[in-house]
């Protein structure tokens, strides 16, 4: 399966105007006729994040060698809302258990994030709509599955989200090196577990927004985690703590 993108000026207004999920707008820089900038306003008017990259770059994207100097890259799967996910833990009869990532950019971490989603009885993951990768192709690879299952919302605002589901009576943790060991942490009830960016993990103003900062013990020379080894390691504390009565 390869990438699913749309190429070419007819293609991507129309595919706009049929509301399909965009998740990233190439344009060439510099280029500023009608019907790019007519492109460009959708792009906006729908929060799409617009890339400006030279003609090279388009070449390379493209596998028509038509793309006009546009190429859209399309959702793989259907985005969920955040409401599906307090559906799916009231159907289940257990409290919310949701993963935010704050700008996850690799999509194999992605991908192998819902897919720990999955397995660990989350009821969604949130990714934020800019600076951050959304549900390509890869994704839906590496996820093995695990996207049919698992909702996943993308927002606007990180920060102002985790402050709405506060209001709903959700805690929320990050990861983060400086935190207290996850052990000692008190991480049952209504939960929201926040991963930070590959390289600088959770944002400042996301981290205050967080009622606990959970550190994993590492006993090895290096000083980090893959994020979604992260991930995986805290939603199962999560886990391990539901377990007990």
């Amino acid at each position: 399966m390869s990438e699913l993108m749309i190429e070419g000026r007819n293609p991507v207004i129309e595919a706009f105007r049929a509301g399909k999920e965009i998740d990233k707008l190439y344009v060439l820089d510099g280029c500023q006729d009608g019907p790019v900038n007519s492109i460009k306003r959708e792009a906006k008017k729908h929060n799409v994040l617009i890339k400006y990259v030279n003609k090279e770059r388009l070449d390379q994207l493209s596998t028509t060698g038509m793309h006009q100097g546009v190429i859209a890259e399309v959702a793989a799967y259907e985005y969920a809302e955040v409401e599906d996910m307090f559906a799916l833990a009231s159907k289940k009869g257990e409290d919310p258990f949701i993963i935010i990532l704050d700008g996850i950019e690799d999509p194999h971490n992605l991908g192998a994030i819902i897919r720990t989603a999955n397995q660990a009885g989350a009821h969604g993951v949130i990714i934020p709509k800019n600076r951050a990768c959304g549900l390509t192709a890869t994704v839906a690879r590496t996820s093995a599955g695990a996207l049919n299952y698992v909702p996943v919302a993308k927002v606007t605002n990180i920060s102002q989200t985790i402050e709405e589901l506060k209001s709903k009576g959700m805690w929320f943790v990050c990861a983060d090196m400086k935190g207290t060991v996850m052990y000692d942490l008190n991480l049952k009830g209504s939960i929201g577990l926040v991963i930070g960016n590959e390289g600088e993990g959770v944002g400042r103003l996301v981290k205050e927004k967080c009622d606990m900062v959970a550190s994993i013990p590492m006993k090895g020379d290096i000083d980090s985690l893959n994020a979604s080894v992260s991930c995986g390691i805290l939603a199962y504390e999560i886990v391990r703590q539901r377990l007990i009565k």
